[in-house]
């Protein structure tokens, strides 16, 4: 401020300065609002005024004049003045310039009327006083003052020591100690105490510690003391009752004094009342919190060691020394620690109720430090009941319990009690929070905790509330799951295996949904035991304690390891359980006894347990596949055995487990679902295993009663409670549905996203796994819900599949069960209506609510396929086929049977049995008779339902098959969209295939041929087994059985194949136009041929077996093995076959032995149980006739005869070939009014004419002839041989462009007969003749021979080789023209029987025979056909196979062509002769037969050896045969007269001999049939893969 004085002013003093001085001083002593800001101010301005004086710039009059005037602006100017004449004094006693001072002593004289001697005598030195004339000697005044002090300070005036005063002390104690309950008020006591003080100069202060003292002694009298106390204390200063209390605390801190209780209790009514603060006391007291929380750091560094202790090995030796250690430090620990005063004030607080003071001691300290005390934790806990009880009387009391209730706290200034659960808020979760797991000193109040809880949890789930209210519920829930979280289970696990405490626990916990509860539990286990020491140290006690446990857990000691397990879960059960199921991961044959022993455990530790087994499942550091990555890792297995297991035995809720599969499915993980399959299986009973016996199967077919009878390994009993409990949870949750929908789903997923890094072998035990698993889940939900359920949860077939994207098989799969309920629910409906008892009635009734069911499905599936599908096959064929069920085609009845006849043997035990006490035999006795009518009542019932099913597929079946296309398509279509993929859904559907295809067969269902259908499924398995699946190639391999068994059943009898196929549409062997099913029996199928077309069959499925055996591919070998072992009742039946695949599988056995032990196991097990089998095979002539002069089987076709070589084959594909072919082909067929087909019948059956070369007759009839002109002259021969060119060469000239394409073929064709017939030469001198005639035969006709080998190339192989169909109509026709040429025409009742051989027939003979094909068919052609067939096999096996084919010299091709010629000349010649005289009186049938047979099953036996892929035109038997069949032929031809029985003989004994000579050219065979499958491979590989499924259908594409 040193502008406020200018100099102008000073200088103008008397002019303008002094008003100016004046104004200011007066401005500055108004402006009374800064009073502070104002007082400086004027000091300041004072203060410059006087030191211009001193400096000499203003007189000292001058100065006094105007401060005169200031003074009487302020009341307090003069000792303003005085103090700026102190800082004066001081400052100018410092200075050396004398004047100075002699201006500040004339300054302070001329204003010495101004300020008062005294306030200058307080404020001036001494000395300045002196010179100022104030006083007369300093040094008398400084002593005078100094005496005045000590009298004032240091003399004592009031006594303090009870013994200076012991009467005034006396009194003052009489006086507070005398009795209070009358009308004595602390004012009374306080004036006589005041007097008292006055009396006896008692000092205040220690009479304020002698009250304190009587108080502490008279804690009952509250109300009396604090006022006292209060009042007392307006004497005395505010701290002086503070410091009096610190140093009574400070008397008790040596090492051995105990601070007294009552200490505590007064220090903490005075803080209540807030007579001393806390933070002035809390500094007297001990001991400091950095020490405090350094020993709270030892505590946790202490527990820690423990921990380390329990969980290191310790050697015996070591023990010893550490157990000293331990004692010793025991020993220290036993000192007593020194007094914690904070503790005490804390205990006291809370013991009255000042829960502000306590809460503000407690935040001072490390967390739960101060609970960890029990006195602590104990008065904290009496706090909280006092607090709760008004709101726990209310609503937490159990129904019929008294309770003893609290009184409150006399103490008004203590918390309020709770009477609604929002109060509960405010201070109640607070206090619970500083006690945290120390609730468990106090188990009763833990109980009423949980009970409020419980009622909150009541009135939380009730609806009723306003917005508001619900939000503070909500706030309210959240704070009670904190509650829980922090201290209800931290206190549960100290609690000392409280049983009680775990049940009343989970009567809250249970209102909670799963999620929370799993949070909590998951808290409970990773974070809680970590938060304190006492809780780590229980931690390691737990795991060692159950270690010690599950060390000594066997089966046989499950009570007592169980009880101990109880014991120690109702505390810990998170770690008990996780260390529980670490052990079973690692050891499964802990299961059983870990489930056993968990029945003494609550229901809370019940729902921990599933929590656990959850998080074990969700380990994230756990592989789920083994280090070899095919196999699901075995603690996931054993895992899931253990759910399955467990859940099924109690009472654990299932919602979390299955939501977790549920979760896993949607991620697109599918490994979890072992834990879905186990759980379903234990506890719904339902088992899903490909192991099951045909027994089981069958009885699986029946209803309910019988399924839990005979349909499950293990009699899975009582599942009812545990099937309802997981239906329950499934419902509850809404997890059916979704999980069918995401099981179907995830079946691709499986090979589309999951398989992409995984190995193939895994990648199918997944599929298997997620299979299996839908199958067996939508088992249960089936048998389980109710229809209403069922049918409210599952969409339409259309949503199913189109919006869903649900595969069609488990669609219909999921919808199956519904469409029955609905149907049987509707047809009781229609029963009730109108109460007709004639069964008439029933089946309408059954009928016409099955329309009304099915209707919407019939639409609903439209959808599913392209229109296309639905010219072949009618949607409610599709429907119909998809929606029945073994249940409903045939009842079981030797099921029932077994199952009944069982219980009587049960029965009759029961009778028998002496020991059972009578009762129990009776009660017995009747659960065996209920069971017993049950299943009679069942089957009663199924047998109904199966009767009137039938009659409404024989009303519907008309309108099934439409084929607008082709019959061909139709089975196509049938097979793949209906048989293929439900024949591998599982072991029930692949016999329901089976049967249902027998059904439509019997029903005698327009436009299905039987034929075609079931030749497609034996024609070529490779592809379908090779993408099935482990389970599905097991399913695939049931179908095949159950076929097989059909197709053997009719093969055996002669009579049941008339009764059941004889005269069936389905044995059509000419294919008309689609609306003509002509029943002319000539069309169809005789037994003889059927038995031919078997064996091509078992053939066929032999050839894909070893090709497949061949490969080397893990899926192809373990499949096939599969299959084989399924189809092992019916398969191999005849002995070459079964011998072949012997071989192959034997060598399997060696070679898979090290390097894939698992298909070792497969083929070692197949094996022996194919040598077993052994002794119930066959020769390949009891199979089917075959007799032995047959070489060739030859174009005459036969009817009824033991031939008959495997026509239906011919037929079935070559009409196949036919209605395949474009469209023009088709028009031009019809036209012809099935001309095409004879005509290509024809054409088939001239390939056996010139493949009648091998050292073979050409033909039965020839052979007979043979016995007779065996000794022709060469003249005949050369006739014979003109015959044949001539016939021959129209068809060459047809034929001119497809020879220059095939010659290579055929040149490898001829080759390897070549190779075979030198290989096997005669022995005999007639064979040896033979032979050399052949050899020259060959040699002249060589060029004639190829150019009718040419011919003879059957339609399939043209197509083969990509031929355009134009060339094929135009070769067809000429054919045809020359077929008919003319000849003569030898009528046959019923069958063609031309003796005579097509390889020299004239003109006459062709155009005869053509006639006979229009009516019937010829089975020759199946033999041609089949050649294609097996073309097209081995081009399949191409796929595989790489060999080049070496082409042989021409000579050698010669030889073999003339060969031929030679022989089928000398044949011709002699059929002609017999021709005439033997076709009426004969045994024409066995002649024709004869003809045919030869040719189909040499080219067979030759197959099966592996030459097949040769050629078709090796058709003749192994060479090896031939000379000795020949002398038989003689033999025969000699002695017709005895009849069958002599060639029943010989044609057993050639079928030896044949099979001999096969096996030992079977080697080099094979070699060549490799070599040239490598050639033909390229053209065939695009075609194969369209189709995996039927060879049928892939035929169709390679003709294209």
């Amino acid at each position: 401020m040193a502008a406020a004085l200018p100099a102008e002013w000073i200088k103008n003093w008397e002019k303008a300065g002094k008003n100016e001085f004046l104004q200011l001083c007066r401005t500055l002593s108004e402006n009374k609002s800064h009073d502070n800001v104002g007082f400086r101010d004027i000091q300041q301005v004072l203060y410059e005024l006087a030191y211009h004086v001193i400096r000499g710039n203003l007189k000292h009059d001058q100065a006094s004049n105007v401060l005169g005037d200031v003074i009487e602006l302020r009341e307090d100017m003069p000792s303003i003045l005085a103090d700026v004449f102190c800082i004066l004094d001081i400052e100018t006693s410092c200075l050396e310039e004398k004047s100075k001072r002699d201006h500040f002593t004339q300054l302070v004289l001329a204003c010495l009327y101004l300020v008062s001697d005294t306030v200058l005598k307080e404020r001036l030195d001494p000395e300045t006083l002196e010179s100022l004339g104030l006083i007369k000697q300093s040094q008398q005044f400084n002593q005078k003052s100094v005496k005045i002090k000590t009298k004032l300070f240091y003399k004592q005036q009031k006594f303090n020591l009870l013994r200076e005063e012991n009467e005034g002390y006396a009194k003052l104690i009489a006086e507070l100690g005398q009795d209070l309950s009358g009308n004595i008020t602390s004012d009374l006591i306080l004036e006589n105490i005041k007097s008292l003080i006055g009396c006896f100069n008692l000092d205040p202060n220690r009479v304020l510690d002698i009250i304190l003292e009587v108080y502490e002694c008279r804690p009952e009298y509250d109300d009396f003391f604090v006022p006292l106390i209060e009042s007392y204390m307006y004497m005395c200063e505010p701290q002086t009752l503070c410091h009096i209390l610190g140093f009574k605390f400070k008397f008790y801190q040596d090492p051995s004094g105990e601070t007294p209780p009552s200490l505590y209790r007064v220090a903490a009514v005075l803080l209540q009342h807030n007579l001393i603060d806390l933070e002035d006391l809390y500094v007297h007291l001990l001991p400091g919190d950095n020490a405090i929380i350094e020993e709270h750091k030892r505590e946790i560094v202490e527990a820690k060691q423990i921990v380390r202790k329990l969980t290191m090995v310790v050697l015996s030796s070591e023990k010893t020394e550490e157990k000293e250690k331990e004692k010793e430090k025991e020993e220290e620990k036993t000192e007593k620690p020194p007094d914690n005063q904070k503790l005490g004030l804390l205990e006291a607080l809370l013991k009255i109720g000042d829960w502000q003071h306590a809460q503000s001691i407690m935040d001072q300290m490390p967390p739960f430090y101060s609970t960890s005390h029990k006195p602590i934790a104990i008065a904290l806990c009496q706090l909280v009941h006092v607090t709760i009880e008004p709101l726990y009387r209310r609503v937490g009391v159990p129904k019929g319990a008294k309770g003893s209730p609290i009184s409150s706290l006399p103490n008004k200034r203590a918390p309020k009690q709770a009477d609604s659960f929002e109060d509960l808020r405010k201070e109640v979760f607070n206090m619970l929070c500083y006690l945290g797991p120390h609730l468990s000193h106090d188990p009763i109040l833990f109980a009423k905790v949980v009970r409020l809880g419980k009622a909150f949890m009541k009135e939380f789930q009730s609806d009723g509330s306003k917005q508001e209210d619900r939000e503070k519920m909500e706030i309210l829930f959240s704070c009670l799951l904190s509650i829980t979280d922090q201290v209800l289970l931290p206190s549960l696990s100290l609690m000392d295996c409280n049983a009680c405490m775990s049940e009343e626990l989970w009567g809250m916990f249970k209102t909670f949904p799963y999620q929370y509860r799993y949070r909590l539990y998951g808290q409970w286990k990773n974070e809680t035991y970590n938060s304190h020491p006492l809780l780590v140290k229980v931690k390691a006690q737990t795991i060692d304690r159950a270690k010690y446990i599950m060390k000594r857990l066997t089966k046989e000691n499950v009570k007592p390891s169980g009880r101990q397990i109880g014991k120690l879960s109702h505390s810990n059960p998170t770690i008990l359980f996780d260390y529980i199921l670490s052990q079973i991961q690692k050891y499964d044959n802990l299961i059983t006894p870990v489930v056993d022993s968990l029945k003494y455990l609550t229901s809370l530790n019940y729902d921990v347990l599933a929590y656990c087994i959850i998080e074990a499942l969700a380990n994230p550091e756990k592989e789920r596949m083994k280090h070899d990555d095919t196999t699901i890792s075995s603690w996931l297995q054993s895992l899931a055995s253990f759910c399955g297991a467990v859940f099924r035995k109690y009472p654990i809720e299932l919602a979390g487990l299955l939501q977790y599969v549920a979760n896993q499915l949607k991620a697109g993980k599918s490994f979890d679902l072992l834990i879905l399959k186990e759980v379903v299986q234990k506890m719904a009973g339902i088992e899903i295993t490909e192991e099951m016996t045909m027994e089981q199967l069958e009885a699986m077919t029946g209803g309910e009663q019988l399924k839990a009878e005979g349909g499950y390994f293990g009699q899975i009993r009582n599942t009812k409670k545990s099937s309802q409990r997981l239906k329950d949870a499934l419902l509850d949750h809404d997890l059916a549905l979704p999980l069918c929908l995401l099981m179907a789903q995830q079946r691709n997923g499986v090979i589309f996203q999951e398989g992409g890094e995984k190995h193939l072998k895994l990648v199918g035990k997944l599929y298997d796994q997620c299979h299996d698993t839908l199958v067996q889940f939508g088992g249960f939900l089936a048998s389980n819900l109710s229809t209403e359920d069922y049918i409210k949860r599952v969409p339409s077939i259309d949503v199913l599949c189109n919006e869903f994207h649900t595969p069609h098989d488990a669609a219909f799969f999921l919808s199956r069960p519904m469409y029955a309920h609905h149907i049987s629910s509707k047809y009781d409906e229609l029963k009730k209506a109108e109460k007709g008892n004639k069964q008439q009635h029933k089946v309408h009734k059954y009928i016409t609510s099955c329309e009304l069911v099915m209707a919407p499905v019939h639409d609903a599936v439209i959808s599913l396929h392209l229109p296309k599908v639905w010219d072949d096959i009618s949607p409610q064929f599709y429907a119909t086929f998809w929606s029945l069920t073994m249940y409903d085609l045939a009842v079981p009845h030797s099921s029932y049977d077994r199952e009944v006849n069982k219980l009587k043997v049960q029965m009759k035990a029961i009778d028998d049995n002496q020991e059972m006490p009578p009762n129990k035999k009776k009660k017995e006795k009747e659960r065996c008779t209920a069971l017993q009518d049950k299943l009679l009542e069942e089957e009663k019932k199924q047998l109904e339902h199966v009767q009137r099913v039938l009659q409404r597929l024989k009303l519907e079946k008309d309108n099934w098959l439409l084929a607008k296309s082709t019959k061909n398509e139709t089975i196509t279509k049938f097979l793949q969209l209906c048989i293929f993929p439900r024949c591998i859904f599982s072991a029930i559907d692949a016999v329901y295939c089976a049967h249902f295809v027998e059904l439509v067969h019997q029903q005698k269902t327009p436009n299905f041929s039987t034929l075609l259908c079931y030749d497609r499924v034996f024609s070529d398995i490779i592809y379908t087994v090779a993408s099935c699946t482990e389970n599905e190639a097991s399913r695939y391999g049931r179908f095949l059985c159950c076929m097989l068994e059909t197709v053997t059943r009719w093969h055996s009898d002669r009579v049941i194949y008339e009764k059941e196929c004889g005269n069936y549409p389905g044995f059509l062997t000419i294919l008309r136009a689609t609306g003509f099913d002509g029943g002319n029996k000539a069309d169809q199928l005789d037994y003889e041929n059927f038995r031919h077309v078997v064996h091509k069959w078992h053939y066929k499925l032999t050839k894909a077996s070893v090709h497949c055996l061949e490969t080397g591919e893990y899926t192809h070998i373990r499949n096939i093995l599969i299959v084989l072992t399924k189809i092992l009742p019916w398969y191999p039946k005849v002995l070459n076959l079964g011998q072949a695949l012997e071989r192959r599988v034997h060598k399997i056995c060696q070679e898979e032995k090290e390097k894939r032990p698992d298909l070792y196991a497969l083929a070692m097990g197949y094996s022996g149980q194919l040598k077993s089998r052994k002794p119930f095979m066959i020769p390949e002539n009891e199979f089917h006739h075959k007799d032995p002069p047959a070489r060739n089987a030859v174009a005459a076709t036969v009817q009824n005869g033991p031939g008959g070589a495997g026509m239906p084959t011919s037929l079935t594909i070559n009409t196949a070939k036919l209605e395949e072919s474009t469209a023009e082909e088709t028009e031009k067929l019809k036209e012809k009014s099935q001309g095409a087909v004879k005509v290509i019948n024809k054409a088939a059956n001239t390939t056996p004419k010139v493949t009648t070369s091998n050292g073979n007759s050409a033909s039965n009839s020839k052979i007979i002839k043979e016995k007779d002109d065996k000794e022709k002259s060469g003249k005949e021969k050369d006739k014979e041989k003109k015959e044949k060119i001539t016939a021959a060469t129209p068809e060459t000239k047809a034929l001119g462009k497809d020879g220059k394409d095939k010659p290579k073929e055929e040149r490898a064709n001829k080759d390897d007969k070549a190779r075979e017939i030198k290989e096997k030469t005669p022995k005999s001198d007639k064979e040896k003749e033979k032979a050399k005639k052949e050899e020259k035969a060959s040699k002249e006709e060589k060029s004639k021979t190829v150019v009718t080998t040419v011919e003879s190339k059957s339609a399939a192989e043209k197509e083969r080789e990509k031929e355009p169909s134009r060339e094929k109509d135009v070769v067809k026709d000429m054919k045809s023209k020359e077929i008919t040429k003319g000849g003569e025409k030898i009528p046959v009742a019923g069958s063609l029987k031309s003796p005579v051989p097509r390889s020299e027939t004239s003109e006459s003979e062709r155009e005869q025979k053509r006639r006979k094909v229009d009516t019937h068919s010829s089975p020759s052609h199946s033999s041609t056909v089949k050649d294609n067939l097996n073309e097209l096999k081995d081009s399949s096996a191409k796929h595989y196979i790489n060999h080049t084919t070496p082409t042989l010299s021409k000579s050698k091709e010669r030889e073999v062509d003339k060969k031929d010629l030679d022989k089928s000349r000398e044949r011709s010649r002699e059929r002609e002769k017999k021709e005439e005289k033997d076709r009426k009186d004969r045994k024409r049938d066995h002649s024709n037969s004869d003809r045919e047979v030869p040719q189909d099953s040499t080219k067979r036996r030759k197959e099966e050896n592996g030459t097949t892929g040769s050629s078709k035109h090796s058709k003749s038997e192994s060479p090896s045969d031939s000379p000795r069949s020949n002398e038989k032929e003689k033999e025969k031809s000699k002695s017709k007269s005895s009849g069958k029985e002599k060639g029943d003989s010989i044609k057993a004994e050639k079928m030896e001999k044949s099979s001999s000579g096969s096996k030992k050219e079977s080697r080099h065979d094979k070699e060549k049939t490799e070599k040239k499958e490598k050639r033909e491979s390229a053209g065939g590989k695009e075609e194969k893969k369209q189709y995996p499924f039927t060879c049928q259908s892939y035929r169709k594409d390679t003709e294209k």
